[in-house]
């Protein structure tokens, strides 16, 4: 049997500090893995670190032989602490001498418990004091978890039933170690003498490669579709009417955007013939002194649209657009203020009788954004994109966030203009050429070419070639969420620029859409896009060699017993899968060929995914059931391969319905999830509330807002467990609850979150018996 002493997640943890960092951290783009491609629900580095160091890390109470007064044993606890504190601190994320610091603190927990259990029956196996566990997320997704089980030294391994998840893993834990410290191997990095002298740290020589080869990717694609994004000439009849443009008469401005109206014919039958535009907002900026906005100007039996700057006359008219008042998809016809509803939208978009209409052109300026009237070869060059390819997939009209099927979209290629469509289409096939032009340029200067590539496990001239390709694949798919017709034009001073898809885990309609120019220097661009990949690559540690594989939570097998901290998804907050679709398709069509088991199937498995979509499963007790059943079998699978010696942390994040009791809202999510760990033999030791949003949210950390997740510590319960009364139970209650309250008070517990704190050690007294038997038995 084995001998394991308490961890420090089962006794105490610095929250606040814990929960600032993470909270810090939501606001930090450059480098973050989050920014390398989009995943939702992602937890942050800060808590995953900590939660993973706490769980690795004796109690001092463990050893009374070491600190034998509470007094000693809290000193030494807070001397942890510091080290937490320091540890989740972004500035730290690759400071060695911090996570030196806390590594050494894991080696010292491990060495003692291999010593206590010498002599165990699977010794050898199991407590080897020269290697550390292995660490093992089942429900990866975008791979916070793994990434910091790996950064903190142990050797760290990945499972997702979703490709798109176990690509990120891969591209986070699996490829920057292969090719660690190398130099870039691309001909203008070569010819720069002080660049091959120089020291490549981590994965910043294929960092460099990822830049490389996207530039030439941007520069390919101009040759290619770059007519179909002319530029907007400045004429002196335009600056007669818009005296700021006379700087740039003459000119020709690259343009940021185009952007469109969806259209409708008019509902009143006198105009029945005009395409009336559905527009939720004319405003093009609302920073102050550089108002600018979309103005419809009616002439005979049609409209135009021009641009005017400087604050509207009718500020709310301006801001609504044609939108009528109320919630909904509900317009007015510009032509006769008639009202347009949401359910003749619906019926003419099924039928294929709504279009789209130029509205305004953004271009760049002098460090300024210069906004202008449509016109006619711009709206034209858009109409002439003839995509040769497209992703004529249908996705799940009915899936968990899904809400523009109502409105005729019922496949990918539905979401994207034309242009949109040949532009992404024509970078995705670049990747391939990219990859082969990689591969030349890895022989020439002596990789092996071995003709076996990332797929096969090799590190030879194929597979860095595929590695380069990885990284590019990923700006293209980053793209496709700017690169879509679900993308707003944001007016607000400090977003200006075209917005991205998932804003939120939703697919939601967009009326008035901004089109952005990949081959722009603004937002939404190519090069910022892969930009964002290439930084997260730079900043790796690169150290210890991960993996990440597909595979079910319910079935995934481990080679050796591994430390477990998962975060498995959340009843039916997300539909990850049916989410992920919109990536996966673009993706698929740059990597195929590289990760073919990957990509094996037309989209993304959703069968087994563990979400509760009543859609999917025949209604929502049917949903709750399938959840229930599949998170118990996965629970169970993962009490089975986990470390005996240490604790099993999961993650449950809060939707805001399931903290408003108040409101009579059902926790129908917490409830089935804790119900599936017992189920799975699992007994509670903690319970600690993770505050992970940023603090100006609608409620912000200062309000009475419930944590936005649990973090739970379990241990598999004793198969001999004892029954106990209800008297007795208690008894057992007022007698522990006390000291552990105590306790967590001392890591500093906002007093909203100690209910939900204090669950923990009440559930660890009643997990802890296979049954509590009422008075009469």
């Amino acid at each position: 049997m084995t001998t394991y002493r308490k961890k420090l997640i089962e006794v105490a943890l610095p929250l606040d500090a814990i929960n600032n960092a993470s909270a810090r951290e939501k606001s930090i783009r450059h480098g973050h893995p989050s920014t390398l491609h989009l995943w939702w629900a992602r937890r942050p580095l800060a808590a995953a670190r900590a939660v993973i160091f706490a769980q690795m890390v004796d109690d001092p109470s463990a050893h009374p032989d070491l600190f034998p007064t509470e007094k000693k044993q809290e000193k030494e606890r807070q001397r942890l602490f510091k080290i937490i504190e320091d540890l989740v601190k972004w500035e730290n994320t690759t400071n060695e001498e911090v996570l030196e610091r806390a590594r050494t603190e894991i080696w010292q927990s491990w060495r003692r418990t291999c010593a206590e259990n010498a002599d165990h029956p699977r010794a050898k196996e199991l407590f080897d004091r020269h290697k550390l566990p292995a660490f093992h997320d089942p429900f990866a997704g975008g791979g916070a978890l793994p990434l910091e089980a790996q950064r903190l030294g142990l050797e760290s391994y990945a499972s997702d039933l979703n490709p798109v998840a176990v690509l990120i893993n891969k591209a986070m834990i699996e490829i920057p170690p292969k090719f660690a410290g190398r130099p870039p191997i691309n001909p203008e990095s070569r010819k720069d003498q002080t660049l091959l002298t120089e020291k490549w740290r981590g994965a910043q020589g294929l960092a460099a490669d990822v830049q490389y080869y996207g530039r030439w990717m941007r520069d390919e694609a101009e040759k290619r579709i770059g007519h179909l994004y002319p530029k907007v000439e400045i004429t002196p009849e335009m600056a007669k009417e818009r005296p700021d443009l006379k700087p740039y008469v003459d000119q020709k401005l690259t343009v940021i955007a185009w952007v469109w109206a969806r259209t409708v014919k008019s509902p009143n039958p006198a105009f029945a013939d005009v395409d009336v535009p559905l527009a939720s907002t004319f405003m093009l900026s609302t920073k102050a002194g550089k108002e600018a906005y979309v103005e419809p100007v009616i002439e005979d039996r049609g409209y135009r649209f021009t641009v005017k700057l400087g604050p509207p006359i009718d500020l709310a008219r301006a801001t609504a657009g044609t939108r009528a008042n109320g919630r909904g998809a509900n317009f007015l016809c510009v032509m006769s203020e008639t009202p347009i509803e949401s359910d003749y939208i619906k019926t003419e978009a099924k039928a294929g009788r709504t279009g789209t209409r130029l509205m305004a052109i953004v271009a760049e300026g002098d460090r300024e954004r210069v906004y202008l009237a449509p016109t006619p070869n711009h709206e034209l060059a858009a109409h002439d994109a003839k995509p040769e390819w497209k992703p004529e997939v249908e996705f799940f009209q009915q899936a968990l966030g899904f809400r523009v099927g109502g409105y005729g979209m019922t496949m990918w290629s539905d979401l994207f203009t034309k242009r949109q469509l040949v532009a992404l289409t024509t970078f995705a096939d670049l990747v391939g050429d990219a990859l082969a032009q990689a591969k030349a340029d890895a022989v020439d200067i002596g990789l092996v070419d071995d003709g076996h590539g990332l797929a096969k496990g090799r590190v030879g001239a194929q597979a860095y070639a595929e590695a380069v390709a990885t990284y590019l694949a990923f700006g293209v798919s980053r793209s496709s969420d700017y690169w879509s017709n679900l993308c707003i034009w944001r007016s607000d001073p400090k977003n200006l620029g075209v917005g991205h898809v998932f804003s939120k885990q939703t697919l939601s309609m967009v009326w008035d859409f901004a089109e952005g120019n990949p081959l722009s220097d603004s937002s939404g661009n190519w090069t910022l896009n892969l930009g964002w990949v290439a930084k997260v690559l730079a900043a790796s540690s690169a150290t210890l060699q991960g993996s990440a594989l597909q595979g079910d939570a319910r079935t995934t097998c481990t080679d050796r017993a591994a430390v477990v901290s998962t975060d498995p998804p959340y009843y039916d907050n997300v539909g990850y899968a049916d989410l992920s679709d919109f990536f996966y398709v673009w993706l698929r069509k740059s990597l195929r060929t590289t990760f073919p088991e990957l990509f094996a199937t037309v989209t993304a498995p959703k069968a087994q995914e563990l979400v509760a979509t009543p859609a999917r499963h025949g209604g929502r007790e049917a949903a709750d059931a399938y959840f229930l059943e599949g998170m118990t079998q996965a629970m169970h699978r993962l009490a089975e391969q986990a470390h005996p010696a240490f604790p099993v942390t999961i993650y449950y994040a809060f939707k805001q319905s399931e903290a408003s009791s108040d409101e009579g809202t059902a926790s129908t999510g917490w409830e089935t999830f804790l119900a599936a760990v017992m189920r799975a033999g699992f007994a509670v030791s903690g319970t600690w509330p993770m505050r992970t949003e940023l603090g100006n949210r609608t409620r912000s950390m200062g309000s009475n807002a419930l944590a936005s997740s649990i973090v739970l510590s379990c241990r598999p319960r004793p198969a001999n467990a004892p029954t106990i009364t209800r008297r007795d139970f208690i008894a057992a209650l007022r007698n522990e609850l006390p000291a552990a309250l105590r306790h967590l008070q001392a890591g500093n517990i906002a007093p909203v979150d100690l209910a939900q704190a204090a669950i923990g050690p009440g559930m660890a007294v009643y997990t802890r018996y296979a049954m509590v038997l009422a008075a009469r038995g």
